[in-house]
């Protein structure tokens, strides 16, 4: 089921990005709460407001973008398309056998 981010009210957006987090094994929790000036890494509140920003100006396709599996719990196994194929391959050892 896709969703739609505009329809969300902020709560139930940051509720719905969270959630995504938690299912993609990503924990909020364990960014700092205030600005850390050694590491440069960012707030809890700063991610939060980035992804805010991408996730109701992303295309609709990433948000129902979902594997083709012959069952639902297969495809809820299986890893969305790479970003970057070839540095993957490279890691794996495909990039060499072409």
């Amino acid at each position: 089921m896709s969703v739609d981010p505009s329809t969300l009210t902020p709560d139930e957006l940051d509720t719905f990005i969270k959630t995504r987090l938690v299912l993609s094994g990503i924990d909020l929790n364990l960014l700092p709460t205030t600005p850390d000036a050694v590491t440069g890494a960012p707030t809890q509140s700063q991610v939060l407001a980035s992804l805010r920003s991408f996730v109701t100006s992303s295309p609709v396709q990433i948000n129902a973008w979902r594997p083709a599996a012959a069952s639902p719990a297969l495809s809820q196994e299986l890893s969305p398309p790479l970003e970057y194929p070839s540095i993957t391959e490279a890691w794996t050892g495909r990039a060499a056998q072409k």
